[in-house]
């Protein structure tokens, strides 16, 4: 049986994403050591060794949705110019624009979130959970998991890829890496969206998005 705690001590030792270190372990039985061996023999740990190295050049790609009520500006970078031009490359950009469209993520990772936006979920989440009758010694523990799921709310690369719910964002990122051989890195985003601040209608974009794209 292949368990949660042998899927975190893979994915810690190996930096590969999570879906991957689950799949490496059912392929290898439960063999911590085999499971290495494949993601080595898979790309996705060299990949791991890859996101190390400096990403200057690349594209920045943008996304209008539909009738142009959501735009997206991203910039993704790798090594090389060359590396840029890929059309592999190209249709990745292009699917991380439209996750920002539908998924609405406000950073990237977790270290771009400001300490003082974090102190505060961690306020909201804390009288959540004192409200919901929760025992004060647990409570902490409570926040940190709760504050997981945020990170996940708006964070791009925790998000579940809209194509691909079962990956997050940063298992797409790695294996990009790996097929194409060079570092890449999302830098940096900025969504617009028509109206926004206007009280209006709530409406469901990732739904849009996907049935724009046919999915």
């Amino acid at each position: 049986m292949i368990t949660a705690e042998m899927v975190k001590q893979l994915r810690e030792s190996t930096g590969a994403g999570m879906m991957d270190c689950k799949k490496a372990l059912t392929d290898a039985n439960g063999d911590m050591n085999k499971a290495v061996e494949l993601l080595r023999e898979r790309g996705i740990a060299k990949a791991v060794k890859k996101s190390g190295r400096v990403a200057a050049e690349g594209i920045v790609d943008a996304y209008i949705h539909g009738d142009g009520r959501i735009g997206v500006l991203v910039e993704v970078n790798t090594e090389t110019d060359f590396a840029a031009k890929n059309e592999d490359f190209k249709a990745f950009v292009r699917d991380i624009a439209m996750q920002i469209a539908a998924a609405r993520p406000e950073y990237v990772r977790r270290e771009e979130v400001p300490a003082e936006v974090i102190e505060k979920e961690k306020e909201i989440l804390r009288a959540q959970a004192l409200n919901e009758g929760k025992p004060e010694k647990i409570v902490d523990k409570m926040v940190e998991g709760r504050l997981d799921k945020f990170y996940k709310e708006v964070c791009l690369l925790e998000q579940p890829f809209i194509k691909d719910p079962d990956k997050t964002i940063q298992d797409i990122l790695t294996e990009k890496i790996a097929t194409i051989g060079e570092n890449i890195t999302i830098r940096r985003f900025v969504r617009f969206e028509k109206g926004e601040g206007i009280e209006k209608k709530e409406e469901n974009f990732a739904e849009e998005v996907m049935k724009q794209i046919g999915q």
